[in-house]
């Protein structure tokens, strides 16, 4: 699985990213997590190389945006839950991309 994350500068996620990480390894889930500002999240979706998009609760104001380019290249689109972000809850939006991704 390959998921994506947007924030701001893309610095503010890098936590996140690695709890995400450390859950997925302790669920035995193959994943690659990354993520990039919002001045990049355009090409990334272009690229098409995520799976799913989650935003920052910073950036949600881009979602319906950043959803219709996201169903151009079949990449489901959500922001994550500012309570999780907040608490950098790795499992919890782990989670959430799981269920994008699967259609859930």
């Amino acid at each position: 699985m390959k998921i994506l994350l947007c924030c701001s500068a893309g610095m503010s996620t890098s936590l996140l990213v690695s709890k995400m990480e450390k859950s997925a390894q302790a669920q035995g889930h193959d994943c690659t997590i990354w993520a990039v500002g919002s001045t990049e999240v355009q090409e990334q979706i272009e690229k098409a190389e995520a799976d799913v998009l989650l935003l920052g609760p910073q950036v949600r104001f881009m979602l319906s945006q950043l959803k219709a380019a996201g169903e151009k290249k079949g990449i489901p689109v959500d922001s994550i839950n500012p309570m999780h972000y907040g608490l950098c809850n790795g499992e919890e939006v782990l989670k959430q991309a799981i269920k994008l991704i699967k259609g859930e």
